[in-house]
């Protein structure tokens, strides 16, 4: 289970395991973890946690938040990484994380970067034990297609467990691979992206074969085997 540990000049003072889907954090009393001290807004952030997934996110503070030392406003946290609020440093400990995000996918201008290939893993399952993984596996057999802009007809396989597309600053989307399908969720951008018209909202949305997705002024499509 996921925690955060949060420590002011090397001393631990609180430890807060994160069980709900939504935590807040500030300095007013009803917050679920309370940091007492005027560098701190009375409802600074909040960690909002999706099945093995916490994004962290700013919720308009005056002195800001910072994740290992550069300002955020909301960003998927790593296994180990270090929220800065004021003087206390906040370490998010989930160490049944999955493998680290990784932006395999950017839509930008009417172009598409290929997708990254996989680096070998240590501790990866043998293939005699993929084997047993059977139907499900190959249940999971998706790409997203892209249908306008000068990369349309393009085709990207999403083989890693989260996989990023949009336009930086402006849409981006997550897809992430669960063990039953795929999901997409709105990581940052002001301009939500859209799932067969309707704007993806807080929540991940499930995806199915078909489904056509717009962001950044791109148009594609969800294409499951």
């Amino acid at each position: 289970m996921p925690k955060m540990i949060v420590s002011i000049d090397g001393v631990v003072i609180k430890e807060v395991q994160l069980t709900k889907d939504r935590t807040t954090l500030g300095r007013r009393p009803y917050n679920d973890i309370v940091i007492d001290n005027l560098a701190v807004s009375g409802e600074h952030a909040v960690l909002q946690m999706t099945g093995n997934e916490v994004y962290l996110e700013d919720l308009n503070s005056t002195n800001g938040t910072y994740v290992n030392g550069k300002a955020v406003k909301k960003q998927l946290l790593q296994n180990s990484d270090t929220v800065e609020i004021g003087k206390y440093k906040i370490k998010y400990v989930n160490e049944v994380a999955g493998p680290t995000f990784e932006k395999t996918m950017i839509l930008k201008a009417g172009s598409v970067m290929p997708p990254v290939a996989p680096r070998p893993v240590a501790g990866a399952v043998p293939a005699a034990a993929a084997a047993d993984l059977g139907a499900s596996s190959a249940a999971l057999n998706a790409t997203i297609k892209v249908l306008s802009g000068a990369a349309a007809g393009r085709e990207v396989p999403l083989v890693k467990v989260v996989t990023t597309i949009g336009k930086p600053g402006v849409a981006v989307a997550a897809i992430t691979k669960r063990p039953h399908g795929f999901v997409v969720a709105h990581v940052e951008g002001t301009n939500k992206p859209t799932i067969n018209g309707s704007a993806i909202g807080a929540d991940p949305v499930t995806l199915k074969n078909g489904d056509l997705l717009e962001l950044a002024g791109t148009q594609m499509q969800f294409v499951q085997a």
